[in-house]
């Protein structure tokens, strides 16, 4: 009977604890879905996701709350440290939660929950995502943009192989590229002084220019981008934005008149490495670059 009773209890506790696992994920989702762009918190939010603190999502909501958070510290070793593979995922799911509650007809957050517990999603789709929020938080609620004195040192993250530190670098590289699209590919003409001061405050990589970060020969991968179904070349996704990040630097040097900075940025970048030439839908005209640089 004892033992009977003690099963029981132990299913109660287990149950029990799943159960504020889900809601605490839940609350998580819908507080990052109201509050990740503009929309500020107010401190009593912030403030409720402290009863979090010493349980099994500590970090997820202490993550949580700093990328809704204005003026935000995101980009703090603490956060740019590659967190344990159960924080990842839990991460994941709190992101798949305020997808979900964005639909027309959302499916039960705590259904949701379930199966992504169960599906095998791999290491480098956790890893982008996480990268890819932090990035975001940083872009959303941290104004003006400035990462001058920024130096983001990849040996210092924990970060596991080469392909863990290609998607921290391509996920920051990404938030960078954003930042002087409009300014290059919307205004009619370019406003290429304007982009140009944005390239001028990019941060530093293992101590070196943006621009000769090259080390992107991993393996790729398929994954889901930007909520697609449709799985996709990780690389032919990500290095064909970065591409397009260069060649509008290089346009910006241009009209710039900057010759020998054009020459920095072609000669030592990855507008030379021709085995990354097939990721961009502009692979002719980096061969063109190259052609007329090498002379």
């Amino acid at each position: 009977m004892r033992k009977i009773v003690l099963a029981t209890l132990l299913l109660s506790i287990g149950q029990t604890t799943w159960g504020q696992v889900n809601d605490g994920l839940i609350e998580l989702g819908k507080s990052y879905r109201q509050f990740m762009f503009r929309n500020n918190p107010p401190e009593n939010v912030l403030g409720s996701l402290d009863k979090y603190d010493n349980t099994e999502i500590a970090f997820v909501a202490d993550f949580i709350q700093e990328t809704i958070r204005p003026s935000n510290n995101i980009l703090s070793d603490k956060f740019l440290t590659r967190p344990a593979d159960k924080d990842l995922k839990q991460i994941y799911i709190v992101r798949q939660i305020n997808l979900n509650v964005r639909k027309e007809n959302p499916v039960d957050n705590n259904q949701l929950i379930e199966t992504l517990n169960k599906k095998d999603i791999t290491t480098q789709e956790l890893v982008d995502n996480y990268y890819s929020m932090v990035f975001a938080a940083y872009g959303n609620k941290v104004d003006p943009y400035d990462l001058t004195a920024t130096d983001f040192q990849l040996n210092n993250y924990g970060l596991k192989d080469d392909t863990e530190k290609g998607i921290f670098f391509l996920e920051s590289m990404r938030l960078n590229g954003l930042l002087i699209f409009g300014y290059m590919n919307i205004v009619k003409p370019p406003n290429y002084s304007k982009a140009l001061g944005f390239i001028n405050k990019y941060p530093k990589y293992n101590g070196s220019p943006y621009y000769q970060f090259i080390d992107l020969n991993f393996p790729d991968f398929k994954i889901n981008i930007e909520s697609e179904s449709k799985q996709q070349s990780y690389k032919e996704y990500y290095i064909d934005k970065y591409y397009e990040t260069l060649l509008s630097h290089l346009d910006c040097l241009r009209d710039a008149g900057e010759k020998d900075k054009i020459y920095d940025l072609v000669l030592g970048s990855l507008l030379k490495e021709e085995i990354y030439y097939k990721y961009s839908k502009r692979e002719k005209d980096i061969k063109k670059l190259l052609t007329k640089y090498k002379r």
